[in-house]
């Protein structure tokens, strides 16, 4: 049976058109032991292949972080099979704040060491031993106190279009490398201080409380369910709303709105804007926030350079590219010298 993707995101985009039907974006993870990945990630695809899922799910010996989207007609028989495997049934479903039936074009079920890249040795420190998970209205009590110190455990292009009041922005590429950089940035305060940590849908926070509590830090705290959860409290249970701007998301999306502030500013003019494009030069690809005027002025391109190539027939992109690679740029999303105007927040 096929075990894989066999559409282009352009098929699959009309046959989503095409079909006609509502669909759900979600997320949700499960740390647990699974003793074979390989198995368990074919048993997914055959399953969900039939349902009409889309997304990126990683699984991986210590569990699953997936990011998917369901046809609405067949989210019960989707909830009816994840609570048919033990270790997920009744988890948490992360509902997408705003929802894009193209939000997924391809069902990619991946295999991997770990499923968030944490760079951590697990056999050094018990990862059950877990902060405290505060809901949106313990959240909003806590980070009010002046001994709480609230950090964020994204990357710096996520934090750069919203992140909450007053918390603190590593400006790194990678959830790895902020957490030595946080770790001495606050190591005079393990214990005079509430360490309250946040990410887009827990998972990172999972791992990271277990991490600081073993470096000694004696009260840590994390967002349970993340920032997707807490926007979905917030506006169900009528609380403040501290989150400024938007939340990135992994996805077609890019980004949902949490409020209406525009924090970030066009990497190319500096004009306010936190839209994230991709640049249309498929040997680029850089991630970058570019304004709908610097869009139209440089072609969907990050540089002159990208634009000119953008510029030549199809064909001759396509020799171009022939024996290269996408350099780091693809990666680095933002980071690059010719973008002049990076505003981290």
């Amino acid at each position: 049976m096929q075990l894989y993707n066999t559409l282009s995101a352009k098929q699959r985009a009309a046959l989503i058109d095409e079909a006609g039907e509502e669909r759900l974006t979600l997320s949700f993870y499960a740390y647990t032991q699974i003793e074979h990945p390989s198995e368990f990630r074919d048993q997914l695809f055959m399953r969900w292949d039939t349902l009409g899922v889309l997304g990126r799910i990683y699984v991986a010996h210590e569990g699953i972080n997936a990011q998917l989207s369901v046809p609405a007609p067949r989210f019960a028989a989707f909830k009816k099979h994840l609570d048919s495997i033990a270790f997920l049934k009744d988890v948490r479903l992360n509902i997408a704040v705003e929802q894009d039936n193209k939000s997924f074009l391809k069902l990619k079920i991946k295999v991997r060491d770990k499923i968030v890249a944490d760079g951590l040795d697990d056999d050094t420190f018990d990862v059950t031993n877990k902060g405290v998970h505060l809901n949106a209205a313990e959240f909003n009590s806590l980070t009010s106190a002046e001994d709480t110190i609230v950090v964020d455990m994204r990357n710096h292009y996520e934090s750069e279009i919203g992140h909450f009041e007053g918390a603190i922005t590593p400006d790194v590429d990678t959830f790895r490398d902020s957490l030595p950089i946080i770790e001495k940035d606050l190591a005079a305060h393990k214990s005079d201080k509430n360490l309250v940590m946040y990410c887009t849908g827990g998972i990172r926070c999972e791992k990271a409380s277990a991490y600081f509590k073993h470096k000694g830090f004696e009260r840590v705290y994390q967002l349970e369910g993340g920032i997707i959860e807490y926007a979905r409290q917030v506006k169900n249970q009528g609380l403040d709303n501290k989150f400024v701007g938007k939340n990135f998301v992994f996805d077609e999306r890019r980004s949902e709105a949490i409020s209406d502030d525009i924090i970030a500013s066009c990497h190319q003019c500096g004009s306010p804007c936190d839209t994230h494009v991709n640049c249309a030069n498929d040997a680029c690809h850089l991630l970058f926030i570019q304004c709908p005027t610097c869009a139209e002025k440089h072609d969907n391109c990050c540089s002159d350079s990208c634009a000119s190539i953008v510029a030549l027939p199809r064909d001759k992109q396509k020799e171009l590219r022939k024996g290269t690679h996408n350099s780091n740029k693809i990666f680095k999303k933002g980071r690059a010298h010719h973008l002049k105007t990076l505003n981290p927040s």
